[in-house]
């Protein structure tokens, strides 16, 4: 799988006289590396070969990735033309709670305590219908929610992303690495909460983020601090990298993130 660190490996292993091939989730990143070979995939973080639970889908995903050990003359990077086949189930899916803010809830950061508050409940239930939780990579524990909320809205209403959030958590990254680790405690409050939501259809990849970007406090939060993080690039290139992973692909102004 090609990350930055990877494409850079594969350029090494080359110049050794060993051919490789990636497959790559982030095509913008992957142009930058500048990796030998490698198969761009339409597919969501994390899930590079596609369905999870179709093998032979995800042969096929391989066997176009090793392809290009025979069919690639120079640096090359091919898209792969397949969507995966659970990514049209679940398209007209809508969340079945009302997260409407109150009238009271005038500041971005109040919308988004609010908005937190009613999906904590739900979010517990799926952690003990499960027994785990992958909530807690900020460095806040199991029980942080409120002090990841408070965090992230701290920082997109200050705009500060150099300086740890006010607090008295023990934050497990440095500023803004850190910010990254927040957003995707957050996701997974929101994501749990989902799950608890009674009905057989469970929304996918691209309808969990047309909800959290089409009207949540979360999706607004998240937007306002990419926002942030754009105009500290020029002095700190963390923060693009931070921001390619704070914003899915496609999600922040028409474009990539990265």
């Amino acid at each position: 799988m090609c990350s930055g660190a990877v494409g850079a490996l594969s350029n090494y292993i080359e110049r050794a006289g060993v051919a490789t091939t990636t497959i790559s989730l982030i095509k913008e990143q992957t142009e930058k590396v500048g990796v030998p070979r490698g198969l761009w995939v339409p597919f969501p973080l994390g899930r590079p070969l596609g369905s999870a639970t179709d093998p032979e889908f995800q042969k096929g995903v391989m066997r176009a990735a090793f392809d290009l050990l025979s069919t690639a003359t120079g640096p090359t990077i091919a898209d792969y033309p397949h969507e995966a086949p659970d990514a049209e189930e679940a398209g007209h899916w809508a969340c079945p709670l009302n997260l409407a803010p109150a009238e009271d809830d005038t500041s971005l950061g109040g919308r988004l305590s609010s908005e937190v508050a009613r999906l904590k409940t739900w979010a517990y239930q799926t952690r003990a219908e499960r027994g785990r939780t992958l909530f807690g990579a900020s460095g806040a524990g199991r029980d942080g929610i409120d002090a990841v909320t408070a965090a992230l809205a701290h920082i997109a209403e200050s705009g500060d992303i150099a300086d740890p959030p006010p607090g008295e958590v023990e934050w497990a990254f440095p500023m803004p690495l850190l910010i990254r680790h927040l957003a995707d405690d957050l996701r997974t409050v929101y994501h749990e909460a989902i799950a608890a939501q009674p009905g057989s259809v469970a929304p996918n990849h691209d309808a969990l983020n047309d909800w959290i970007f089409g009207g949540t406090a979360l999706g607004e939060a998240l937007t306002r601090v990419a926002d942030h993080l754009t105009e500290a690039v020029a002095e700190d290139p963390v923060a693009g990298l931070v921001r390619g992973f704070l914003i899915p692909e496609g999600r922040y102004k028409g474009g990539s993130a990265f």
